[in-house]
């Protein structure tokens, strides 16, 4: 079987995907040399010719299955390129061009990999794969995005079986440090109020009712996803103003700034690993 989108009538190599659905891709060496020093050595070697459609031109045999290696080829050649739309597409190819040392097509799906659409839904995912192939900084903005899901409580998955215990450390480490420093930097400033909370003894500092609520369900929030995502949006101080006096809606809106400040402060902790 040879493929319909690499079979060139000047091919002067070709590279044969593996079983079952074994298939011949008509390629060029120069194209194949100038995209990977893999390749550029091997062609420097004698090929024995083998194949039956075209006995002049060498074929060398590869361990990548036809579809792996056609996406890996159109990213190579002046095509169109594949649309990568799951990991499970990405990872093969993306292990088939660190293979064949295919640098522009690294960095074509290092980008692919930590974009929003794998980042944001599959972050624990995105980082096993990128600590698979010792892709420090993808793996930084992975990291950065899990701590919007409970790591504990994730899907677990086969690339998991790929990384190292020093890798998944990392990442528990850097959630339990994030945590324990957004817990401690919730402390309530003296200028919040609450009128009815405060009561006659309003001179006195007494936390708003609506306070000791978002306080005690942001510590258990934030121990788990320890980003602000959850704990400053509307329901969640909803929740609180609901929990506190009749003025704690007040409260809470004219606390605004205070939150702001919290928010931003928590922000600003370090969030990769």
């Amino acid at each position: 079987m040879t493929s319909h989108y690499f079979s060139f009538a000047d091919a002067d190599v070709v590279l044969r995907s593996a079983a079952p659905h074994a298939t011949e891709f008509r390629v060029h060496k120069s194209l194949l040399s100038a995209a990977s020093p893999f390749f550029k050595h091997m062609f420097a070697l004698p090929q024995k010719p083998l194949s039956t459609a075209c006995p002049e031109v060498p074929v060398i045999d590869v361990y990548e299955p036809k579809s792996t290696l056609e996406a890996l080829l159109r990213f190579v050649y002046p095509t169109s390129r594949p649309s990568i739309d799951t990991l499970d597409e990405l990872t093969p190819i993306l292990e088939a061009a660190m293979k064949y040392d295919m640098v522009s097509v690294i960095d074509i799906l290092r980008a692919r990999l930590v974009a929003p659409d794998f980042a944001r839904v599959a972050p624990t995912r995105v980082y096993a794969i990128a600590c698979r192939f010792d892709l420090e900084e993808e793996a930084k903005v992975a990291s950065r995005h899990t701590l919007n899901v409970n790591v504990l409580d994730c899907p677990l998955h086969d690339d998991l079986k790929h990384i190292t215990a020093y890798a998944y450390h990392r990442l528990l480490d850097l959630h339990r440090k994030r945590a324990k420093a957004a817990q401690e930097l919730l402390q309530l400033s003296e200028d919040v109020k609450c009128m009815q909370c405060n009561g006659a003894r309003y001179h006195a500092f007494l936390p708003p009712k609506w306070w000791s609520d978002f306080h005690e369900r942001a510590k258990q929030e934030l121990a788990v996803r320890p980003t602000t995502d959850v704990v400053f949006s509307m329901p969640f101080l909803a929740h609180s103003a609901q929990a506190g006096c009749e003025r704690c809606a007040g409260s809470i809106l004219d606390a605004h700034w205070f939150l702001d400040q919290l928010k931003r402060k928590i922000d600003d902790l370090p969030s990769t690993i």
